[in-house]
């Protein structure tokens, strides 16, 4: 395998691995707190998510790597 393609499959793990974090941290900590005319939610924290999210995602990308690097994955 290329060496490009390797990192782009290991970006992209990274990638998918983030969104999954933050979609899964979305509903967490909303509270009955919304304004009246649309719903949304007063105070969502998205950058606190965010944040949380790519650390998560930092964590489950290591273990992916290290699966990949000590031969059990492979590309």
């Amino acid at each position: 395998m290329p060496v490009f393609l390797h990192y782009v499959v290991l970006f992209s793990a990274y990638a998918v691995l983030a969104f999954l974090c933050l979609f899964c941290l979305l509903p967490v900590g909303l509270g009955s707190e919304r304004d009246p005319e649309s719903g949304a939610p007063l105070n969502p924290m998205l950058k606190k998510k965010a944040l949380i999210a790519l650390v998560v995602a930092a964590v489950l990308w290591i273990g992916f790597y290290a699966l990949i690097h000590f031969g059990v994955l492979q590309l």
